[in-house]
């Protein structure tokens, strides 16, 4: 499928658009107040060491202290990856430490940081404290992922002491282009450790790439078609960078001029619409069912409307068949991660559950999201991850609902009503007040005169002291007051 990148640029936000068989694939947002933070480097100070937890708090100049374990620090860690010596006994309070960003801040959660410095170029990954050199999993043919090897082993200086892992795109890539991206990573590791030198904690040593940037070296590979921009600045800027770095692809940047909106002529600002929507059709007539919490994503498969079959075996198969594809597509247009749970309508065929699972995992193979995919369990749900290293789609651009902190729901006016007349019992008894008013929204204070206008007379004779209703149009339905007169 070959996929087309539309750019829009903005003073404060970039926006990136995947599109591919005529729907949006992938969409990725950074905002220049909250640029991402993933690969960055920088000279932290050790604040907090918790032998409980094996981790270490690091402060590294960000509003939150980024999060450390002790798994991830490299120095101390066998080949099997466990560590050699507990955390305690390795970091010390006050000490500083060179890291680099794995994840970037989640909801509460501080960055999530390792010692092991990678600096990810377009063939090529450089680790400069580890002599391994590895392969992308995506290149599976054994013999091409040795003569890759080979290839790179013949490119390195005599005195490398870093180690490479070997990207997708190396596969087709000539000598003198490997050759040009070793060059690059060393000196700019080299950069990275002059400023090092002289940085007094915490202090930022080096940036990732822009948005724009990182989408020309990580996802632009043969099957893009074209790379439209809508910035004349940001136009050069790519151009420049492409020139520098990845020649062969400089033909297919484009710098869009039209009056119209770039995303409004290709339809993207509707799909953006429709990504942070709960649900989402099915062109059989069945939708899905997206609610993302914060341990985990759930996600619904309904036959809705769709009656295409004389067989309900049929209509179920078909319409799992269809939701499998979509179901991938919506985990890279909202950027989904951690664990995602997904259930399929009930399939008594073992071979329909077999091909669904099937072609769950073919759609899913266009992910450069690492995932696992477990299967059907005993309930016939079907189990997997996708790795988390930025905020979904929705975290991004909402936030939770002031009416109903993010619930999803909001109290009846008839609950309502019951709160306000428990909590005029419970001020009566504890004040002696002229009058009581109620200050409440309309709806709230419609059921307090209509339904149950015999409930407030009774109490209102109970406690012997009038009370009187006031409208609050800026009150939501949960919102009360009981004012004392």
């Amino acid at each position: 499928m070959q996929e087309d990148i539309l750019i829009n640029v903005t003073p404060r936000e970039t926006r990136v658009a995947v599109t591919g068989a005529g729907v949006v694939q992938e969409l990725l947002i950074e905002r220049t107040a909250s640029r991402g933070l993933v690969g960055n480097i920088y000279m932290g100070r050790v604040a907090r060491v918790l032998p409980g937890m094996q981790s270490a708090f690091i402060e590294v100049g960000l509003e939150r202290a980024a999060f450390l374990h002790v798994a991830d620090i490299w120095e101390h860690r066998k080949s099997n990856g466990e560590p050699t010596k507990p955390i305690e006994k390795i970091l010390a309070e006050g000490e500083p430490l060179l890291v680099q960003v794995l994840k970037d801040p989640i909801g509460s959660k501080g960055a999530r940081l390792s010692t092991q410095i990678s600096i990810a170029g377009r063939m090529l990954v450089y680790l400069p404290h580890d002599p391994h050199i590895g392969i992308s999993q995506k290149i599976e043919d054994e013999s091409g992922r040795a003569a890759l090897r080979d290839r790179l082993k013949e490119l390195l200086p005599a005195d490398e002491k870093g180690g490479f892992i070997v990207r997708t795109l190396a596969e087709s890539a000539s000598e003198d282009e490997l050759r040009a991206d070793i060059d690059y990573l060393r000196h700019l590791w080299r950069v990275i450790q002059e400023r090092a030198l002289g940085a007094a904690p915490p202090q930022q040593l080096y940036q990732d790439l822009s948005l724009a940037q990182r989408v020309m070296r990580d996802m632009v590979t043969t099957g893009t078609g074209r790379v439209i921009v809508d910035s004349r600045e940001n136009y050069q800027k790519l151009a420049a960078f492409a020139e520098a770095y990845m020649p062969r692809v400089r033909g297919r940047i484009e710098h869009y001029t039209g009056e119209r909106p770039l995303f409004d002529l290709y339809n993207v600002e509707a799909e953006i619409e429709k990504a942070l929507s709960r649900r989402v059709e099915l062109k059989s007539g069945g939708y899905l069912i997206i609610d993302q919490t914060e341990a985990l994503t759930t996600i619904d498969v309904n036959t809705g409307g769709y009656v295409g079959s004389r067989n309900f075996d049929d209509t179920i198969f078909k319409t799992n068949l269809e939701a499998a594809q979509a179901i991938a597509r919506q985990l890279r247009l909202r950027n989904l991660g951690g664990i995602i749970i997904v259930d399929f309508i009930d399939m008594e065929s073992d071979e329909h559950r077999a091909a669904v699972l099937e072609e769950f995992k073919k759609a899913l193979a266009r992910d450069r999201t690492r995932m696992t995919v477990n299967g059907f369990t005993a309930l016939g749900l079907v189990e997997m991850t996708r790795k988390r290293t930025r905020e979904s789609l929705a975290h991004v651009l909402c936030e939770p609902c002031p009416t109903c902190s993010g619930r999803g729901e909001v109290k009846t006016s008839h609950t309502v009503c019951y709160e306000i007349l428990r909590e005029i019992l419970r001020e009566a008894r504890a004040f002696n007040a002229r009058e009581f008013r109620v200050l409440a929204s309309q709806a709230v204070i419609d059921v307090l005169l209509e339904d149950e206008s015999d409930s407030l007379a009774m109490l209102s004779e109970f406690i012997g002291k009038p009370v009187s209703m006031q409208v609050e149009s800026s009150y939501t339905q949960e919102q009360f007051d009981i004012v004392l007169m």
